[in-house]
């Protein structure tokens, strides 16, 4: 199903109501550049689209062609069963709510059928592969002590540790203060 703005849909709720699903007018905080771009988005996605204006009917004119006649905009049943509502046609009931299926079945089928995530492991020699590994000796290691040997600035260091360690891997990486050494961090043995 077509995904709507909240513009969008408005617009066509208000189309749903009048004579012949006739777009105009458009919400009055609508205007300019933006309403041209709003209705050329929806004249792209099929929602609406631009038929003759009958001057007869007194329809509102969208925009005039060079040989003096105007257009207007009118939504199409695209767009009507985009709010779930079913255009009238002369062999079908009157114009209503569609009937909505009890759940989307197909997104259910897609997330069923997903396979699971494997779950991230790191690539072997990299700097983040020597960062676990250091992080998983017995003694751990400090801030410094990364920084130098993965010749990376302390802040790398802190936002590897809780972005990529414990938020991405998922990883259970403590920290401690000891006497003489400072704040060691280690991640529980395996």
């Amino acid at each position: 199903m077509t995904k709507l703005t909240d513009t969008q849909a408005a617009i066509l709720r208000a189309a749903a109501e009048r004579e012949g699903h006739n777009v105009l007018p458009l919400p009055g905080s609508l205007r300019g550049g933006a309403a041209t771009k709003v209705v050329d988005t929806m004249v792209a996605k099929g929602l609406v689209e631009e038929v003759d204006a009958d001057p007869r009917k007194g329809e509102p004119v969208w925009r005039e062609t060079g040989d003096g006649h105007g257009t207007t905009l009118v939504a199409t049943r695209t767009g009507l069963a985009a709010i779930r509502i079913a255009p009238e046609s002369a062999d079908s009931e009157p114009k209503g709510a569609i009937e909505a299926p009890a759940e989307d079945t197909a997104t259910e089928a897609a997330t069923a059928t997903k396979p699971a995530s494997k779950p991230r492991t790191p690539r072997e020699g990299t700097k983040q592969a020597q960062l676990i590994a250091m992080l998983g000796r017995p003694e751990g290691a400090t801030i410094a002590e990364i920084a130098e040997t993965l010749e990376w600035q302390a802040h790398t260091v802190r936002g590897a540790i809780a972005g990529a360690l414990k938020k991405k891997l998922g990883l259970d990486v403590t920290s401690e203060k000891i006497d003489g050494r400072g704040r060691i961090y280690r991640l529980p043995p395996a």
